[in-house]
């Protein structure tokens, strides 16, 4: 894990994560970035590299709920310095693999296909069962020289068949293709473990916190 974090490769993943999610592209936020999302429960991001000042005038000054902080940090270093509404949410990881991905020999499971779809220079694989159901699914995001992975998921029920590590392996075909070798993510605890296997490095934690409404 590094011990600084670079601004750039944290702007170059929040610029990916906007693309697969179809919201507007960061803006510099004093020493971070700040994000207009529009969903019910993420109305705005603002995302630091590092635990400063600019973080926790913030965390005294906001006081809406559904907008989040957060800093390339252990939330130890902050939780406790910061005003109770504040909520801590489950620990994210901000992952690198600059090389191809370490796969295991792997085909798709049996009863299962897979289905391509794309929108701005996102490329979207889905994995769907025999019946329809969609097992699982995941994004690539291309920006600038950097393939942002985002919303890699398996349903429960499909689980334990590698298809989540044949899903990222078409999305790296698709990166690659493009002439693209680096890749960033954020995982979350049980992603991690799947990504490690397949080469990639823990780059910086990725803690979040938000007020949640009352209701």
């Amino acid at each position: 894990m590094k011990d600084k974090v670079s601004a750039e490769i944290v702007e170059k993943w929040l610029k990916g994560w906007c693309l697969s999610r179809e919201v507007p592209f960061p803006v510099s936020y004093t020493s971070g970035f700040y994000v207009m999302v529009g969903d019910e429960k993420q109305k705005e991001r603002f995302i630091f590299p590092e635990l400063n000042d600019d973080f926790f005038q913030l965390a005294n000054s906001i006081d809406e709920p559904w907008i989040y902080l957060k800093v390339s940090i252990s939330p130890e270093e902050f939780i406790n310095k910061i005003p109770e509404r504040w909520k801590l949410q489950p620990q994210g990881y901000m992952m690198t693999c600059f090389h191809p991905m370490n796969f295991p020999k792997i085909s798709l499971a049996e009863g299962y296909h897979l289905e391509f779809s794309e929108y701005n220079t996102t490329f979207v694989v889905r994995i769907t069962a025999e019946n329809g159901e969609q097992a699982s699914i995941g994004r690539v995001s291309l920006t600038d020289d950097m393939a942002v992975y985002d919303r890699i998921i398996t349903e429960r029920n499909h689980q334990r068949k590698g298809l989540a590590t044949f899903l990222l392996k078409e999305l790296e075909k698709i990166a690659l293709s493009k002439g693209v070798t680096n890749n960033l993510l954020v995982a979350t605890e049980e992603g991690k473990l799947l990504y490690e296997t397949l080469g990639w490095k823990l780059y910086c934690l990725h803690t979040s916190i938000v007020i949640p409404s009352e209701d």
